[in-house]
C-alpha cells in the first residue's frame, strides 16, 4: 500500500484571495470570472470581459473612423 505525501507550503491567505476575486469582479458588466483550484488552493483567477455593442444594421459610415 502506498501513502501519498503532501508537500509543505505556506498557507494561503484567504482574505488576500477574496480581495483578488472582488477586484476581478469590480466594474464587470458582461463577462465571467473563472477561479482555478489545485489541491485545495486557488492558483489562477481569470477575468473575461465582453463588450456589448448596439450598432444598427446597414453600411456604416467609415468616413468618421479615425485610425
Amino acid at each position: 500500500m502506498t501513502e501519498r505525501t503532501r508537500h509543505a507550503r505556506p498557507p494561503e491567505d484567504p482574505v488576500q484571495a477574496l480581495e483578488k476575486i472582488v477586484d476581478a469582479l469590480r466594474d464587470l458588466q458582461f463577462g465571467s470570472v473563472e477561479i482555478t483550484v489545485h489541491e485545495g488552493r486557488i492558483v489562477l483567477i481569470e477575468r473575461k470581459e465582453r463588450l456589448r455593442l448596439n450598432i444598427p444594421f446597414g453600411n456604416p459610415d467609415l468616413s468618421k473612423l479615425r485610425l
